[in-house]
């Protein structure tokens, strides 16, 4: 059972949830990262596999060395994409100073077990259950794409001991909001057909 109380109703935490990129120094207590992992591990499994891994990263100096072996990874590959505004990425993601997990205390990368046949929905399952119940306990999160190409290197992989048949899918960066995030706006659902008995 989660041992951490949630402080907000299911439907009131999805609309709370926010990226977030400013977080404060607080530490993370070790409870409530293994309520994050049981709620991350109760998420649907195709024909019950289970296929997910974690690493968890609580290190300052760890995460500051990742960011900085990630970004050049990650500008090589945004120079291939055609994108509506390449130049703003460039030069956040060229600037030495920007660490892309935002000086979060804590990452938790999900990794997938590649024999499943639906391991990387599986896992981002678990990464959307982790998310919802971090900002139920007032946390913030953020999906760093930005470092899956990084924990996807034979370097990193065998640094955190990531097994040859697991990938690297969802990095998910966690902390104590320093600021509130606004509203954001969604699209309203794009029906293509829908069809009901009378």
């Amino acid at each position: 059972m989660l041992s951490i109380k949630a402080e907000k109703d299911i439907f009131e935490t999805i609309l709370a949830r926010r990226s977030v990129r400013s977080f404060k120094k607080n530490k993370i207590p070790q409870g409530i990262i293994s309520s994050l992992l049981e709620a991350a591990v109760r998420a649907p499994t195709a024909v019950h596999q289970e296929p997910w891994g974690f690493v968890i990263i609580q290190d300052e100096q760890t995460l500051k060395t990742l960011s900085d072996y990630a970004k050049p990874l990650f500008l090589t590959g945004l120079k291939q994409r055609e994108l509506d505004d390449p130049e703003q990425l460039l030069d956040v993601f060229e600037s030495q100073n920007f660490n892309i997990f935002y000086d979060a205390d804590a990452l938790i990368l999900i990794c997938g077990k590649t024999s499943s046949p639906f391991y990387a929905a599986d896992c981002w399952l678990a990464a959307e259950n982790l998310m919802l119940v971090a900002c139920a306990m007032n946390l913030g999160s953020c999906v760093i794409g930005s470092a899956v190409e990084a924990f996807n290197t034979s370097d990193i992989r065998n640094k955190f001991g990531i097994p040859n048949n697991f990938t690297a899918v969802a990095p998910i960066a966690l902390g104590y909001p320093n600021v509130e995030s606004p509203p954001t706006s969604r699209k309203a659902p794009l029906i293509f057909t829908r069809i009901a008995s009378d």
